[in-house]
């Protein structure tokens, strides 16, 4: 069953990414977004630092998120393509709700930034999971938008990074099992060197 949530164990087995641009409404409800976004903050936390921030962007802000994107993606395609402009629209507008997720390092700190960007990671998949949870679909993206630094001053301070954009919808498809590696060719048991 592709979409059991009827334990634990299910859940995470039957966890998979949805694609953004088939998600269609109803996305979650403002107690409901909220709620995925508190499970967001329960992962490991080295130092306790919260070394993330989440940044809803809402339906109606859509329209501005649609014009920094164009002029961040013109600042290095200044003639664009139709299908380009078409593809920057669907990063704006796709899925019912999107989530900006910023790691947000705490500098100074004896905790590695390393570890504060691990904790940033897990905090997307929390996400992910608890709208699964919710019978909703999750998708976490990146590509060049998330590398922009035009759009990383939009939403981030000085020391922050895009982690992501996470739209949350339901799925307007079937979700798609995808091929997982051989559980072999990533496990493995450590032997002691003599």
């Amino acid at each position: 069953m592709l979409n059991d949530r009827s334990s634990t164990l299910a859940l995470l087995r039957t966890r998979r990414s949805g694609r953004p641009r088939d998600m269609v409404g109803p996305g979650p409800d403002a107690a409901q977004l909220r709620q995925i976004l508190e499970i967001g903050m329960r992962v490991p936390d080295h130092g306790k630092l919260a070394p993330w921030r989440f940044v809803h962007v809402a339906r109606e802000q859509r329209p501005d998120l649609a014009a920094l994107l164009h002029r961040a993606f013109r600042t290095h395609n200044p003639e664009p393509t139709r299908a380009e402009l078409e593809a920057v629209d669907r990063l704006a507008f796709q899925a019912p709700e999107l989530v900006v997720v910023l790691s947000s390092p705490v500098q100074g700190t004896k905790i590695p930034v390393w570890e504060q960007e691990l904790s940033c990671g897990a905090a997307c998949m929390n996400i992910l999971t608890a709208a699964h949870a919710l019978g909703f679909a999750g998708g976490w993206i990146t590509g060049w938008a998330c590398y922009s630094e035009e759009v990383r001053q939009a939403f981030a301070r000085a020391d922050e990074r895009l982690a992501g954009l996470i739209y949350i919808g339901t799925p307007g498809n079937p979700l798609e099992e995808r091929q997982r590696p051989a559980y072999d060719f990533v496990v493995s048991e450590w032997v002691p060197q003599a």
